[in-house]
């Protein structure tokens, strides 16, 4: 058990800046900190997409916790770390809270409180396949939103006045993060795109 356990420590966290992230977490009130944890449990039990960065981090700010979407994005990777690694090794909740090693004193025991809270309520319930693990270093679209405007002018033509798509994409990457792409496109462009849409359609109906 404890060289399972030891896995967990051996020196990995620290391509995610495991410090800088235990500060930011000190930050993090229990509550919050619990509800970003269960978000992170529901995307690796495939759940949901991804955990959405930009609205937490707006919700946190709100609450009076100084944390913007960069240091939330670390946490989200340190924590998602854990819990996936506690997963591939099949930890129990003590032997996560021991395969920390070092790192325990280093967090907040409000944290650590959560971690094993959650891990002993919802932790069976993760298994990591090949495919799983496949498919998580592929981006997903979570939504797509568009919206139709009139180039007025520019810098060198003073009436443009041609009509453009915008198209706003909400995408979970590899490491389970919301974020949002935006792009613009011509008519002809978005016609194009759409037609690409409507031939991948119509081979997903025969599958």
């Amino acid at each position: 058990m404890a060289a399972r356990a030891a896995m967990v420590a051996g020196g990995r966290l620290e391509p995610f800046d495991f410090g800088s992230s235990c500060d930011i977490i000190k930050l993090i009130p229990q509550d919050l900190f619990g509800e970003l944890c269960e978000q992170i449990i529901q995307h690796l039990r495939c759940w949901i997409p991804g955990v959405n960065t930009v609205e937490l981090s707006q919700r946190f700010q709100t609450a009076g916790v100084p944390v913007n979407v960069a240091d939330l994005a670390k946490v989200v990777n340190v924590v998602s770390f854990l819990f996936s690694t506690a997963a591939k090794n099949n930890l129990s909740p003590e032997e996560l809270s021991t395969g920390l090693g070092n790192a325990v004193s280093m967090l907040p025991k409000h944290a650590v409180h959560v971690i094993h809270h959650i891990w002993n309520e919802q932790g069976k319930s993760i298994s990591v396949s090949e495919d799983a693990k496949n498919m998580a270093t592929v981006g997903q679209v979570v939504d797509i939103q568009w919206k139709l405007g009139m180039a007025v002018s520019s810098d060198s033509c003073r009436s443009l006045k041609y009509p453009y798509v915008t198209m706003k994409l909400k995408v979970a990457d590899s490491s389970g993060q919301i974020m949002s792409k935006s792009f613009e496109m011509t008519i002809p462009q978005f016609q194009d795109f759409f037609r690409h849409f409507k031939e991948m359609a119509a081979v997903l109906e025969t599958v």
